[in-house]
């Protein structure tokens, strides 16, 4: 059986990358986007490993100002991959802004499906609530720091969430995280400052080999529960036509 590479659910990679060195990672990556024009020149793209999101970063006053519901509706339809979008309540951003902002994003995911990359950092339990009142499928917690109470509430609410080599250090939340409901990531080039001189998009080594150690299995099982979690996760959302060629043969032969 052929060995199945990394998974990275949420990486930050600039759209004109070369095509050799997105294949030269070895990794399946989901590139994160701070914004629809950003996105809009990242689905340009064709590549074999790498899905290219579509996101309206909270933390951007630029990117919020700039949203249009119609355009990101339609930008959805050439991807199976939404980011990076959320809440942040450290942004300059109102708060009802980006409320705005994710609501109608979560109304258009709750018509069309998509696998969503989730920001959340100083608004937890904002986020939940607005996945609350609007669930949608397909919904990742992205470098998730909520605590006990709001990470059950999470589990309750279907979602799967993310980690990063950041996220480690924080090992009791790691152990209330269902590892039917883990996949990793890199955030790259925020959340994987930890990593030294590795640092680089699809570079999950860390995260793979700390929850193997936590879970009691070995490094290569534990890809193989986070394939079989994204191949659940793509089955929720109903998206995997979108999903690159080679990407969806390692998903078939998982499921």
């Amino acid at each position: 059986m052929r060995r199945l590479p990394p998974i990275d659910l949420h990486a930050h990679i600039e759209p004109d990358i070369a095509a050799s060195a997105l294949t030269e990672l070895g990794s399946l990556i989901f590139a994160a986007t701070r914004s629809l024009n950003e996105a809009e020149l990242a689905l340009s793209r064709s590549d074999p490993w790498t899905i290219w999101g579509v996101g309206c970063h909270p933390g951007l006053v630029g990117a919020q100002k700039a949203y249009n519901p119609v355009r990101f509706s339609e930008l959805i339809t050439n991807t199976a991959y939404v980011s990076e979008v959320g809440l942040d309540g450290s942004s300059r951003v109102s708060m009802p802004t980006q409320q705005a902002t994710f609501d109608s994003i979560l109304k258009a995911l709750q018509a069309t499906p998509r696998i969503v990359s989730i920001h959340s950092y100083a608004a937890t339990e904002t986020v939940l609530d607005c996945l609350t009142a609007r669930p949608i499928r397909g919904a990742v917690l992205h470098w998730w720091l909520g605590d006990e109470e709001q990470t059950r509430r999470a589990i309750e609410l279907g979602c799967y969430f993310s980690v990063n080599a950041s996220t480690l250090k924080r090992l009791e939340l790691i152990k209330l995280l269902p590892i039917d409901r883990l996949l990793s990531e890199t955030d790259h080039p925020f959340g994987d400052r930890a990593t030294g001189r590795g640092r680089r998009p699809g570079n999950v080594n860390d995260v793979e080999e700390s929850l193997a150690l936590i879970h009691g299995i070995d490094r290569e099982e534990t890809r193989r529960i986070m394939w079989r979690n994204l191949a659940r996760l793509v089955g929720n959302a109903g998206c995997g036509v979108l999903i690159p060629r080679a990407a969806r043969v390692a998903l078939a032969s998982v499921a």
